[in-house]
């Protein structure tokens, strides 16, 4: 079956919130489109607004100017295809990682049955978590908190991955380690994914295409097929034909950063 094209589609978003200080514009004219099962990555300055495309896209907000949609129709509110991952795993405290993966079923529907504990045990031993179903986030690392909240992403199957950057507050090591994680869930079930980072790395390492952000109001100035082939590893990105790459990205966001 051929993928549909525009799985995401942004057509002349804006975004503008009233502050205390009076308005504040965050989008002006986003166009940007996400083929299915592509991986995008967005980087931008702070404040530039790339987590609230994210929102946009999750229908946890509806822009104040153009249009939003997924898969042709346009975004009226959460949809069950989306799985979000925030940049802190937002976990229920006082339930168990298997608990807090069959979360979604429990809101949806008021009930968990066999079936989704048995899909939430596949998805769990999928993110390497085999054996600690019965632990509480608490009693877990940071970058095994984050596999928890990737695995309750997961749950349902959505064709629509958001993630907005999940790896942000893990140290270096557990940070190159949950972006290999996550190549391996992505290419096992390919999901359309909206990645959000700061880390020019991160976003050539993971995505078919970078695109970058001017600072506020958010713009898109750039929309880059990145050029490596997959599988990668991190020797992927010591290439000099890589390096420029990202030397350009880097000047991108540079250049208008302080513009």
């Amino acid at each position: 079956m051929a993928l549909v094209k525009d799985a995401i589609a942004f057509d002349g978003v804006g975004q503008t919130f009233l502050t205390d200080t009076g308005p504040l514009t965050a989008l002006s004219g986003v166009d940007l489109r996400l083929d299915q099962h592509e991986f995008v990555a967005v980087l931008g300055p702070s404040g530039c607004g790339k987590s609230t495309l994210l929102r946009l896209t999750a229908g946890l907000m509806t822009p104040t100017a153009g249009r939003v949609s997924v898969f042709g129709k346009p975004v009226d509110g959460p949809r069950d295809d989306v799985g979000i991952v925030f940049q802190q795993a937002t976990l229920l405290p006082w339930a168990s990682v298997a608990d807090n993966v069959v979360f979604p079923a429990r809101h949806m529907r008021g009930r968990v049955d066999a079936q989704d504990r048995a899909q939430a045990q596949a998805i769990i031993e999928t993110v390497g978590l085999k054996g600690f179903e019965q632990r509480l986030p608490g009693e877990l690392s940071g970058g095994m908190q984050q596999r928890v909240g990737i695995a309750r992403a997961l749950f349902l199957n959505p064709d629509i991955l958001l993630m907005d950057e999940p790896f942000s507050a893990l140290d270096a090591l557990t940070r190159d380690a949950m972006g290999f994680e996550l190549l391996r869930l992505w290419q096992a079930s390919p999901k359309t994914v909206l990645f959000i980072t700061h880390s020019i790395p991160e976003a050539v390492l993971l995505a078919d295409r970078v695109v970058v952000m001017s600072k506020r109001p958010g713009r898109v100035i750039a929309d880059l097929r990145v050029p490596l082939g997959r599988p990668r590893d991190e020797n992927a990105l010591r290439t000099p034909e890589m390096q420029d790459y990202m030397a350009h990205l880097r000047g991108l966001l540079i250049h208008k950063e302080v513009a």
